[in-house]
């Protein structure tokens, strides 16, 4: 079992190594179809599996596509990651759809609809209790 220092040494390489290969190395015309980014790797702990998490902006046809293609590369990028990555072993490699950033986009919308709706005479102004004639340490 390998420490949570080398654990996450091995997933920011892999995930370095992975954006490389997504920016030259993939030549599935699948994976160009979205713009695609890695935005994390969950290594298991005996470096055995890889779960590489990927944003996709785009369509849903696109992001369909993307991960079909993604897929279909998953032996070419584990090869890839054996040549470029000094391991005993190369760990498995599963590509992991990453919603994230959209949820939090909606999230971000959706506050920014409420902000835009709520009107100035509901809201009530924040009263300054403190009253300088009102000083219960005074004497």
């Amino acid at each position: 079992m390998a420490t949570n220092r080398r654990v996450s040494r091995v997933a920011e390489l892999i995930k370095r190594e992975v954006s490389q290969m997504l920016l030259n190395g993939i030549k599935d015309d699948r994976v160009g179809t979205g713009m695609v980014s890695v935005t994390d790797v969950d290594v298991s702990g005996d470096l055995q599996h890889a779960k590489i998490y990927v944003s996709i902006y785009g369509t849903d046809e696109a992001k369909a596509e993307t991960m079909a293609g993604l897929k279909s590369a998953t032996g070419f990028v584990r090869s890839e990651l054996g040549a470029r990555v000094r391991l005993r072993r190369t760990p498995e490699v599963i590509f992991v759809e990453d919603r994230s950033i959209e949820r939090g986009n909606k999230v971000l919308a959706l506050l920014n609809q409420l902000n835009n709706q709520r009107s100035p005479e509901n809201s009530t102004p924040v009263e300054d209790s403190t009253d300088p004639d009102d000083d219960e340490f005074s004497e």
